[in-house]
């Protein structure tokens, strides 16, 4: 007997260090082929063979992602197979590199850490930051809300998925951590003085910025990015106030990776099921009127490069009125000998939606491999979308779902080709100088890759760089009083809390509460601000 780990599975690799028989990979261990494997995998997995049966994963995990194989429901039948693949193809070496022992504590005062952001790269370097016993973390984090994508990237039907941030909750309940939430860096507090108050800066600002297509028709209304869709249905307060046209009968959607099928998912989610999950209501009433009835998924490569994972990927076989087809691709004569085992699971998942009948009235998902978009075709608005070789598809409405990229921050060196800040384990680099006392983690890091839980490793390298830095005498001793700063911050802008967010947390759960949802959100600025500091 053993136990499976399945589809919710978001990788912050908290269930690896428990396993007394190390037999959860991909491991994070120093090497970069290994590094570099765990960055791209999109779950992890328990080898069947080895697994002795002793629950500790089950225990630690903080999504809920692992079942005893014995209890796996039928939906998730298939993991126990996808797991033991996964150690057919790669037998298993015990490679693994035991995170950090403890650190020795510090005088209050000795060292304290400025992280911007909100997001998981954030709250996972706070969190380990604040393990160190003397530590003091201060977070900075432009919206009235902590979380980052956690909040308003993640589907609203991935409730488990969302439930990391309670890794979180004795962190940021500690006496030594700071929120300053509603606080923007370059506006309400500039990066000179982040540098003066503290001993080091941990820039955790995401890559917010959509990539483009480059192709003519790309800004017709009609065309969006998927971002700002993602952002839309989940409250986000910058994206709340657009408008998408749900009038017609398919959806287009360029690219391949999960935000494609999350989108995908939500287009033709339906009442019924959205109105159990924490949806914007405005994005609630909207989907609720909506005529689509086919999205359309449009990958440039063949179906063995799609970016999409195989959990997210399976799921949507069972989402109820709904079919799944392939076009442009035949998994039947793709040969997965020489497939690693993720890649291989998604062909033989696209072989069964091949063969599955279609039903008369469903909805449908149509992925369409090897279709590379040439035009957005409309005079005033998009009326269909044309594709090299002359097919073409007729949509009112296109999301470009291609990637996202970061943006400059004042005062810090940026790549503005591979659009990250250059760093060298998460050291900000000036050239080939380090830059003291600045520091990366999460996608303005690395890229955006991985999961929501990619960032507990990267955030985890980001803070050994900076205590090494700190135990080697490497960072200023003379910064400005903690207080000092708080009462600079009060006089520039409504600062929220730790307890304003908790106040918004609580208002947002009782709205719920009265319609059976987890949450029903609020999503004006205004609105959150007067909320937490009404409460706070």
């Amino acid at each position: 007997m053993a136990y499976v780990i399945t589809q919710n599975c978001c990788k912050d690799a908290s269930c690896i260090p428990v396993c007394p028989v190390d037999c959860i990979r991909p491991a994070n261990a120093d090497s970069a082929t290994t590094a570099d494997e765990f960055a791209n995998a999109t779950m992890l997995y328990i080898d069947p063979d080895t697994c002795i049966d002793c629950g500790a994963c089950f225990d630690e995990c903080p999504v809920d992602a692992i079942y005893y194989d014995e209890d796996l429901p039928a939906h998730l039948e298939p993991f126990k197979q996808i797991n033991a693949d996964y150690f057919e193809r790669n037998p298993l070496q015990r490679e693994y590199a035991a995170e950090p022992g403890p650190r020795s504590a510090v005088q209050r005062g000795e060292l304290r850490v400025a992280i911007v952001g909100a997001g998981p790269a954030a709250c996972y370097a706070a969190a380990e930051l604040i393990e160190i016993d003397g530590v003091e973390v201060e977070l900075f984090e432009r919206l009235p809300t902590p979380f980052g994508l956690i909040r308003a990237g993640v589907a609203p039907d991935h409730q488990r998925t969302k439930s990391v941030i309670g890794l979180f909750d004795s962190a940021f309940a500690n006496e030594r951590f700071g929120c300053h939430l509603n606080i923007e860096v370059g506006k309400h507090i500039s990066h000179d003085e982040l540098i003066a108050a503290h001993h080091a800066v941990i820039y955790a600002v995401g890559a917010s910025d959509n990539r483009k297509l480059g192709i003519t028709g790309e800004d017709l209304p009609g065309s969006h990015p998927a971002g700002d869709f993602v952002g839309w249905y989940n409250g986000h307060p910058d994206h709340a106030g657009h408008e998408f046209d749900l009038t017609g009968h398919r959806a287009v959607i360029v690219g391949n990776g999960n935000v494609a099928l999350d989108v995908a998912r939500v287009l033709l989610m339906g009442p019924d099921a959205a109105e159990k999950t924490d949806i914007a209501t405005h994005a609630l009433d909207a989907l609720a009127d909506s005529t689509i009835d086919e999205v359309t998924i449009l990958g440039r490569r063949g179906l063995a490069d799609a970016a999409f994972s195989v959990g997210e990927f399976m799921a949507l076989g069972h989402l109820p009125g709904v079919d799944v087809l392939i076009e442009g691709d035949d998994p039947s004569g793709i040969d997965i000998d020489g497939l690693d085992v993720e890649t291989a699971h998604k062909v033989d998942i696209a072989r069964q939606y091949t063969i599955r009948p279609q039903t008369p009235g469903h909805k449908r998902i149509v992925f369409r491999f090897r279709a590379t978009p040439a035009e957005i075709v409309g005079d005033d608005r998009v009326t269909s979308i044309r594709l090299t070789g002359g097919a073409e598809l007729k949509t009112s409405l296109v999301l470009r779902s291609i990637g996202y990229r970061g943006t400059p921050i004042d005062g810090v060196p940026f790549d503005e080709h591979a659009g990250v800040v250059p760093n060298d384990s998460g050291r900000v680099l000036d050239g080939a100088q380090v830059v003291p006392g600045v520091y990366v983690a999460g996608w303005i890091k690395r890229g955006p890759r991985g999961v929501i839980g990619s960032n507990r490793v990267c955030a985890a390298q980001t803070v050994e760089a900076l205590w090494r830095d700190f135990a080697d005498g490497k960072l200023s001793s003379e910064v400005m009083q903690r207080d000092s700063l708080h009462q600079l911050l009060a006089q520039r802008a409504d600062v929220v809390d730790w307890n304003g967010w908790r106040a918004i947390d609580a208002a947002e759960r009782s709205r719920g509460s009265d319609t059976g949802r987890p949450r029903v959100k609020l999503v004006a600025r205004e609105e959150l601000t007067a909320t937490a500091l009404r409460r706070s």
